[in-house]
């Protein structure tokens, strides 16, 4: 018997607060055309005064749980991927587990930025297999708007608030790569590239700083690794190129997402696309994307779908996962 970590529920959230691209043209020396040639970022949501990444965490997660038809005391474990939880500690995890009324089971927060779904599904699926959990809610959520230099017009136009959340559930399989579930994984990071997507705050500086980026070198880094560490997590469980149905990457940058799936061999109309409407959202763009993939009718049961992320660290990775 061979048990695999299945999902069986899928939700997301957006803040009420649609920005679009000309909001930015008042304040900045930019346009719209400027942001979409570069990004294809069209809008954004922000989070509202007093609406923390807890709170939309929450909002994502009972969406999951309707979806999935159960209720928060069915649930393990709840991991949270954010890089702008409420506060320093405790976890936004925790703080989602009591607006949830959940009070068994055990909360955690990943941070990995961007990359930090991926980081925290590949976590939840370890869990699963060693038997720790049988249902994990993982949630990326972020309220990236609180850390924009609004005076930086590089960084400021590229990123939104949201929050995306998917339920796994321990099943039987049959050990083969058909199976539904999680098929394989891929983790990597290289500290030595921090300095290419930072935020320049924290505990050392005692203030919550900005965001600062080299978007080209985070760009040139990007496209290469994450198609290599798509084809590493898809090797592995025994698949190629030609079996993806979906990619559902980080919701970075339109061009970041045109050139993996060139790299891939994979035409765009298996690609799920929604950074024209969100923006870059870090950890929470997989899990929205996935709900919206859903939501639309592009991802159906026994679909496969290949999830891949970057993020700063630098540290990227992949999930590979039957529908």
């Amino acid at each position: 018997m061979t048990i695999r970590a299945v999902a069986i529920g899928v939700g997301h959230y957006l803040p009420e607060r649609v920005v679009e691209n000309s909001e930015f043209e008042k304040t900045l020396d930019t346009s719209d055309e400027w942001i979409k040639s570069r990004s294809g970022i069209e809008r954004r949501h922000f989070a509202a005064e007093g609406e923390y990444t807890s709170d939309l965490a929450v909002a994502a997660a009972k969406n999951a749980l309707q979806d999935a038809g159960i209720s928060a005391d069915d649930i393990d474990a709840i991991i949270v991927a954010t890089s702008t939880a409420d506060n320093t500690f405790p976890s936004a995890a925790t703080m989602v587990q009591a607006k949830l009324g959940m009070h068994n089971g055990f909360a955690f927060d990943v941070q990995a930025v961007c990359a930090g779904f991926v980081y925290a599904l590949s976590n939840a699926n370890a869990l699963i297999l060693s038997g720790q959990a049988k249902r994990v809610l993982v949630i990326g959520a972020e309220t990236f708007s609180r850390l924009m230099d609004w005076e930086d017009r590089s960084t400021c136009v590229l990123f939104g608030d949201g929050a995306g959340a998917l339920i796994i559930e321990a099943q039987e399989g049959s050990g083969a790569n058909t199976d539904r579930g999680i098929l394989a994984t891929d983790l990597n990071s290289d500290g030595r590239y921090k300095d290419l997507l930072y935020v320049d705050g924290g505990v050392a500086t005692q203030n919550t700083g900005h965001l600062r980026m080299e978007g080209r070198e985070v760009f040139r880094h990007a496209i290469d690794k994450l198609a290599k560490t798509a084809h590493t997590a898809l090797a592995s469980a025994g698949l190629g190129n030609e079996d993806v149905d979906w990619i559902v990457p980080h919701q970075a940058n339109l061009r970041i997402i045109k050139g993996t799936a060139q790299k891939m061999k994979v035409p765009m109309d298996r690609v799920v696309v929604t950074v024209q409407d969100h923006g870059n959202t870090s950890a929470a763009s997989i899990p929205l994307a996935l709900s919206v993939g859903k939501e639309r009718g592009q991802i159906k049961t026994g679909d496969l779908v290949v999830t891949e992320a970057i993020g700063g660290g630098l540290a990227w990775g992949s999930v590979v996962i039957r529908w």
